[in-house]
């Protein structure tokens, strides 16, 4: 089994910023992709920003040149720095994890979501 524990989500007034962490911890074999959805009131989840492994990075174009996705050295946490934040960007984000297993299963993996609300 593998955790998610997130970071970072508050209160931040239009054109502020935050950064949200995600810390991956448990059984994993290899991370495939790491990457960050939002699901604001009455609406599905979607993509907000996802890196695959030795591979592409993937933004929504509503958060293009704001935000931006980024693991650390390890490898195990990705973050997600939220600049130039608007009132439409409040929602609850969810880190989502993709792994591999020695039989090259693959498996998703969710975080409870940490809620972001940008008002004045």
């Amino acid at each position: 089994q593998v955790q998610l524990v997130e970071s970072g989500g508050g209160l931040v007034q239009p054109g502020g910023s935050l950064r949200l962490s995600c810390t991956a911890s448990g059984s994993i074999f290899k991370i495939n992709a790491m990457g960050w959805y939002r699901q604001a009131p009455g609406k599905q989840r979607d993509l907000v920003a996802r890196v695959i492994i030795g591979g592409n990075t993937n933004y929504a174009d509503s958060v293009k040149g704001r935000f931006t996705i980024s693991r650390d050295n390890t490898g195990n946490t990705v973050y997600l720095q939220m600049n130039s934040l608007k009132p439409e960007d409040t929602a609850v984000y969810y880190c989502n994890v993709e792994t591999q297993n020695i039989i090259l299963n693959t498996m998703n993996y969710w975080g409870k979501g940490t809620l972001v609300t940008v008002s004045s």
